[in-house]
């Protein structure tokens, strides 16, 4: 699994079963039930890494779409209103994506202390 040694099996388990149904989907919980929002900046980094398939070091809204599936192949993907919703919380300049750097996806967004 990409996320062995960050999260575990069970608590990502459990956040894919609380959002199974479409526009179900709400970051912050999926965030505290998946156990990111608990880990340590490196470990924040870390995921970032897989959810950021292309490596572009930032996450754009079609990977963003698809941002379930990094957890498990069989998750289904987000809705439009959820990718969007999503990508607005998580872009603080405004430039349509995620980066790993700055204020966007960091220990603040990601324990829910910031968004």
């Amino acid at each position: 699994m990409a996320f062995a040694g960050i999260l575990n099996d069970a608590d990502i388990t459990a956040a894919l079963q609380a959002c199974q149904a479409a526009d179900s989907f709400e970051y912050k919980s999926f965030f505290a039930k998946v156990g990111l929002s608990a880990k340590t900046p490196d470990d924040i980094k870390k995921a970032f890494a897989v959810i950021d398939q292309d490596k572009s070091g930032f996450i754009e809204e079609d990977e963003l779409k698809l941002f379930l599936q990094n957890f498990s192949a069989s998750a289904r993907a987000l809705t439009d209103a959820e990718t969007k919703a999503f990508l607005k919380a998580g872009d603080a300049d405004g430039d349509g994506m995620i980066g790993v750097d700055g204020e966007e996806f960091d220990h603040e967004n990601v324990s829910g202390k910031r968004l």
